[in-house]
């Protein structure tokens, strides 16, 4: 499980979620391994265990006039639960006015407070979606991994097979990159993985003969796009390379690799002179799409010709 800092939190979506640190300083290195967003409302009056360490807990309209409704010394007290649970970050949403007894907790305990006008709901939507992606299991792949025909393909290779050049073309035909060489790959659920783009390589491929394009600004915004859930491997390899197992015609065995445990659909592509394989690649997604909808051409093949050879056998 990756984990992300409260400075980092801070520093990224603080604008979309309009968020002043006003009070905690000091504790801006304390991690979150969780995407889940909390509101601690059972805390204030006792109950511990319904809060949970690293964690960002949200006050809203609720949690803030239960506290006004309580004397100050029972204020105090609540707050204290809440602050005695290791929390990795408080935010106060609605614009609620935080009392002094809440900034001096924070800034006790080293807990980072927040502010944010956003409505709670709102806030804790955004805040999970952004710390699902954050703290996410990750691994990092080589290969071109592109958009093509809307789905998610990670091309892959030997160096020097023409991964970057295959993947220009498919460019130029229309399709979108994501990321050239280095592939930062995410689970964001248990069955899915998406890839994103690190950020120094976001927009450029390399190009044997060429060096460095900016695809950006060779092609238009809509060449390039920041992240895709992967949907289809493809594997170029030489065709003299393969086992001859691997080429016969009829049967072209269903092919899988696992990715962050995930079994994602492998393609191998035989690389050998003439062979267009940015068409191949088109049409290995358009098959694919077929698989998905349960129409195997292959089979249906097998089906009409074990059909003729019956027919056959039975007009003898």
């Amino acid at each position: 499980m990756a984990q992300i800092n409260v400075a980092e939190l801070f520093k990224q979506p603080r604008r979309k979620l309009k968020l002043n640190w006003i009070a905690g300083l000091n504790g801006g290195l304390n991690t979150l391994t969780s995407e889940t967003v909390s509101k601690p409302s059972l805390a204030l009056i006792g109950h511990l265990n319904f809060v949970h360490p690293n964690r960002v807990q949200v006050l809203g309209c609720s949690e803030m006039d239960y506290l006004r409704s309580l004397s100050v010394a029972d204020a105090k007290r609540g707050i204290e639960n809440l602050f005695s649970t290791d929390l990795a970050a408080v935010i106060v949403a609605n614009g609620e006015q935080v009392s002094d007894t809440l900034i001096e907790a924070a800034n006790t305990h080293q807990v980072p407070l927040f502010t944010s006008s956003l409505r709670s709901p709102e806030l804790m939507d955004f805040l999970s979606h952004f710390l699902a992606q954050a703290v996410a299991e990750s691994v990092s792949l080589h290969g071109v991994f592109m958009e093509v025909q809307g789905f998610g393909a990670l091309i892959k290779g030997e160096a020097a097979i023409g991964k970057s050049e295959l993947a220009l073309e498919l460019i130029s035909r229309g399709h979108r990159l994501i990321a050239d060489d280095i592939v930062d790959f995410f689970r964001i659920s248990p069955e899915r993985v998406e890839g994103r783009c690190p950020p120094l390589l976001q927009d450029y491929l390399e190009v044997r003969g060429l060096g460095i394009l900016n695809i950006r600004a060779l092609f238009g915004d809509n060449s390039v796009k920041p992240t895709k859930p992967l949907d289809l491997i493809i594997q170029l390899e030489m065709a003299d390379k393969l086992a001859p197992q691997l080429l016969d015609r009829l049967d072209i065995k269903t092919l899988h690799e696992e990715v962050l445990g995930v079994k994602v659909p492998k393609v191998q592509i035989p690389i050998a002179a003439g062979r267009n394989i940015a068409v191949l690649v088109e049409v290995a997604i358009r098959n694919h799409m077929l698989l998905l909808r349960g129409i195997n051409a292959t089979k249906q093949f097998k089906q009409r010709h074990q059909r003729e050879m019956k027919k056959n056998m039975q007009s003898n």
